[in-house]
């Protein structure tokens, strides 16, 4: 960090400003010095730790779901769990420096990761992403970090924090589904995480939509991630182009079939593509019977949708909802319908609700 920097941080951390630097360090405000009022704190500080397989992404928050500090460093997830651990560890010291407080002052440490947590054990069972089985991360994150350290599903962090600080904080139950490379999301109903009789949680990605259809990621087929994530998207986007050689998909892509994503679809069908339009027709109606079954489940009273394909907005959201509402089991004169909005928090939807599981599990 240049010395403007670090004057810069000093000077934020005295009055309060706001910076916007190239490091992934950021004081975001001054918790007044910490606020003291009859010798005792008045607030009360969270800290979130959103472990992904890129990196490791930490925030300390106030009671009122505000970033005091951010700080992040890279996963390196070839690494030994340990090194991990303690590169974690730092990066939560750092950020409580930066934020000017010590370890006894946070109520506890939350952390979101990748993988199955054992309900009982609190241990993760297994990630993938991070070649962990059979792993007491809270333990040996404790080796380097004295403080309460909760564990939860990082999907199911999101969802939290959404239902906290973002869409769906005016709502008591929701439900997340993150549209990427798989489907993710989570299910928050009374504002806790649903877990499940088991404690194992929820995996909406790998609900049947189609009895012996697609081939699923989990080896299963049919699933609504064999249909409505961005890996499928993508190939019946190539397949449609395969049988149209003059669609405008392929000039989007340069000719080239390897370049085709996620938004070469919904391009081309807002530029009147016919068979673009029949491709994400056939998206948005694979996407409304899993939700519709959700519905059906969970009754929530939103649905949030997050990853890359929620950033089409309304040319998305609009059809969506008025297919939910035609497969939905009953008509809106009888149940109200959920809301379906697009995520509003992004990367930090993790961290704020990481900081805050030891309140949801």
């Amino acid at each position: 960090m240049c010395q403007t920097e670090k004057l810069g941080f000093q000077l934020a951390k005295a009055f309060g400003c706001v910076l916007c630097f190239k490091s992934k360090a950021q004081v975001i405000k001054t918790p007044a010095r910490r606020i003291w009022q009859r010798g005792k704190r008045s607030m009360k500080y969270y800290l979130g730790i959103d472990l992904g397989g890129t990196n490791i992404a930490v925030g300390v928050l106030d009671e009122n779901y505000q970033f005091v500090a951010k700080h992040s460093v890279p996963t390196l997830r070839q690494r030994e769990a340990s090194e991990i651990v303690r590169d974690m560890a730092d990066a939560a010291k750092t950020a409580l420096g930066m934020a000017d407080l010590k370890q006894e002052e946070i109520e506890w440490v939350g952390i979101g990761a990748p993988s199955t947590i054992n309900p009982i054990k609190k241990n993760i069972i297994f990630a993938n992403n991070l070649r962990w089985k059979d792993y007491d991360l809270i333990s040996a994150f404790r080796e380097h970090f004295d403080a309460p350290v909760f564990l939860a599903n990082d999907a199911d962090c999101a969802a939290l924090g959404e239902a906290l600080a973002g869409e769906a904080k005016a709502y008591d139950s929701s439900v997340l589904i993150t549209l990427g490379t798989g489907i993710g999301g989570g299910v928050i109903l009374n504002k806790k995480i649903y877990s499940g009789g088991n404690g194992f949680g929820c995996e909406p990605g790998h609900t049947t939509i189609k009895y012996d259809g697609e081939m699923c990621s989990c080896g299963r087929r049919g699933c609504l991630e064999a249909y409505a994530s961005v890996t499928a998207l993508i190939r019946d986007t190539i397949r449609a182009m395969a049988g149209d050689p003059g669609s405008v998909m392929h000039a989007l892509c340069e000719h080239d079939m390897r370049k085709v994503n996620g938004r070469t679809a919904f391009d081309a069908a807002r530029q009147g593509d016919a068979t673009a339009r029949q491709v994400v027709d056939n998206y948005i109606n694979y996407l409304a019977v899993g939700i519709a079954n959700f519905s059906i489940f969970f009754r929530p009273q939103a649905f949030i949708i997050g990853g890359g394909i929620s950033n089409e907005g309304d040319y998305l959201l609009e059809p969506l909802r008025r297919r939910v509402k035609e497969l939905d089991l009953y008509s809106e004169k009888i149940v109200p319908q959920p809301a379906i909005l697009k995520a509003s928090l992004g990367n930090d939807a993790g961290i704020i609700g990481a900081a805050f599981i030891g309140g949801a599990l």
